[in-house]
């Protein structure tokens, strides 16, 4: 019955819409004309001029066909041995990255996208690369991560070939800080930042402690003050850093107007320390990357002869 009635549906207008859907289709594939397979995964002419021109954008250096070819090929390997492993990024961990990259550029997710699509980039292949990379750099530290550990021996012995560290010890300090927030709505005006800057600098006036700091902003309307935060010289920019330096341990550092209003900070203490200064920590980061860069190299090198790679 169900053959019968299947039978009295081929129609010539029915088979004249089939066939233009498969003509549409097999257009297409040859307008994508496939460069490479990878693990029966196919890389297209395509994707091989989205990436040319995102890593235009990026670098300003023209690369070659083969080098962006390469690039792809790495891409797909990464993202196959995440599979194996379980690492998976989702689409929200990926579009959460993408905005994070933006913010950074100061544009939000869909100015990034438009931006980029004004350049003849899709969102998508920027995209792509964001979530090879998210998958290569879980997998080189979770599975490697005895490998990379970076010593405070090795680093200090590093500090001494480079030739020590004394004019940084004398500068590094560990900080205990309480962040202060005065709120400001976004909807307010410009008037309405400058009261708060006005009581900000009169409450600063009342603060000889961390423990006055949190009697008067517990009692003040629409004041946060945070939990306590440690922080060593090696964490903090050298501006910031100057700025705690020259405001008297128990005191308030300067009103600053930020997103959320005006903010300062309370300094509970400010401990000389040699444990973590900024020429090691620089050092120390120096280190990892060093052999963080060895390992997926070499990692990567394994996977890619595992996998089936298929010139076209």
């Amino acid at each position: 019955m169900t053959i019968a009635f299947l039978s009295r549906l081929r129609t010539p207008a029915i088979c004249a819409l089939t066939a233009l859907v498969c003509g549409a289709g097999m257009m297409s594939a040859q307008a994508q004309s496939i460069v490479v397979m990878v693990n029966g995964d196919p890389i297209t002419d395509y994707d091989v001029e989205q990436r040319t021109k995102l890593n235009f954008l990026s670098t300003r250096k023209q690369q070659s066909r083969q080098e962006v070819i390469n690039e792809l090929i790495d891409d797909k390997v990464k993202i196959k041995e995440g599979k194996k492993y379980g690492v998976e990024p989702t689409s929200s961990d990926v579009d959460q990255s993408f905005a994070g990259m933006g913010s950074r550029m100061r544009l939000n997710a869909e100015q990034l996208a438009k931006s980029l699509e004004s350049q003849g980039v899709r969102a998508e292949t920027l995209k792509s690369r964001i979530k090879a990379e998210i998958v290569w750099t879980s997998l080189v530290r979770g599975r490697y991560k005895e490998r990379l550990i970076v010593s405070d021996k090795d680093v200090a012995a590093a500090v001494a070939a480079a030739g020590g560290d004394s004019d940084q010890q004398g500068q590094a300090f560990e900080y205990k800080m309480q962040p202060i927030v005065l709120i400001v709505s976004n909807s307010s005006n410009q008037g309405a930042m400058e009261i708060r800057q006005k009581e900000a600098e009169a409450l600063r006036t009342r603060v000889q402690s961390c423990a006055d700091a949190n009697t008067v902003f517990k009692t003040t309307a629409n004041a946060v003050i945070k939990e306590i935060v440690v922080k060593t010289s090696a964490d903090i920019p050298p501006n910031l850093r100057k700025l705690l330096d020259d405001t008297p341990i128990g005191h308030l550092t300067p009103p600053e107007a930020t997103k959320q209003g005006i903010q300062m900070v309370a300094l509970c203490a400010r401990t000389p320390t040699t444990i973590d200064t900024p020429k090691k920590r620089e050092i120390k980061e120096q280190m990892y990357a060093k052999k963080y860069e060895a390992t997926s190299k070499a990692y990567l090198q394994e996977v890619r002869k595992a996998a089936m790679i298929e010139y076209r």
